[in-house]
């Protein structure tokens, strides 16, 4: 079990997939709200880079390629890609119907429903077939899963032989000064972000806890390479904020 796998939201008791689940619907109506705020808009100049890392990819696939959103949240990532990457179709998945919910919204006044849609699910044990989707994503949300290894085999699964796996995850710098300062930030700023805008202090001491604990970098890299991936490149982002994982099957 990794580290981040033990950080949990709300107690010792329940699985950390309920848990996840229940935070999420909760803060789901301010998360767009407070995500830009705490990043300084700076999260979607991140979602920008991992889509140019994938252009090249999704140019190869004749008809345009199926593309899986994992952890997709309100679906900012989804609709990007179905803005930018011209696909065939976008599947965003989470296991929060809240969360969902509001990215249903914004994809209906995008005019984008006939290529983005939603469903649950779990990303340890997914329902789709062997080799669905050309390009699998997930952003800011890969710390959050119950089980790290199942479901990076289950992502290799329903990729397709040549397919690539782009992952950004929030992390903690490596260099003086940034990593002092982000530490400041992250226990002090942002749970007091959490508190005043969504009444929830709680679900932002998670946030801090699992970035704090989750594998970045080379480890990141090893760990997914022991799923059977051929090929990872990692970038770190804003100082290391943030960091880009390109993966390939």
């Amino acid at each position: 079990m990794y580290q981040q796998e033990k950080v949990l939201p709300f107690n010792s008791t329940e699985n950390k997939g309920k848990q996840v689940t229940r935070m999420f619907d909760n803060i789901a109506k301010t998360y767009d709200k407070i995500n830009h705020f705490m990043s300084l808009g700076i999260d979607r100049y991140w979602r920008n880079k991992l889509i140019s890392s994938l252009s090249q990819y999704a140019e190869k696939q004749n008809g345009g390629a199926e593309i899986l959103d994992i952890a997709t949240g309100t679906g900012d990532l989804a609709i990007l890609e179905a803005k930018k990457l011209q696909p065939k179709s976008v599947k965003g998945v989470d296991i929060s119907e809240g969360m969902m919910a509001v990215g249903k919204e914004k994809v209906e006044k995008e005019g984008l429903s006939g290529i983005v849609s939603f469903g649950y699910e779990d990303a340890t044990k997914m329902t789709f077939a062997d080799d669905s989707f050309h390009i699998i994503t997930t952003s800011f949300g890969i710390r959050n899963f119950e089980n790290l290894d199942a479901a990076l085999l289950e992502i290799r699964r329903v990729l397709k032989p040549g397919g690539v796996f782009g992952i950004l995850e929030l992390s903690e710098p490596v260099t003086f000064p940034m990593k002092q300062l982000f530490r400041i930030y992250s226990h002090t700023v942002l749970p007091l972000i959490g508190r005043m805008i969504a009444n929830d202090k709680g679900s932002y001491d998670y946030l801090v806890h699992s970035i704090e604990a989750f594998p970045q970098g080379e480890v990141m890299t090893e760990i997914v390479k022991k799923a059977g991936f051929s090929r990872v490149t990692f970038k770190r982002l804003t100082f290391g904020i943030c960091t880009l994982y390109i993966i390939e099957k």
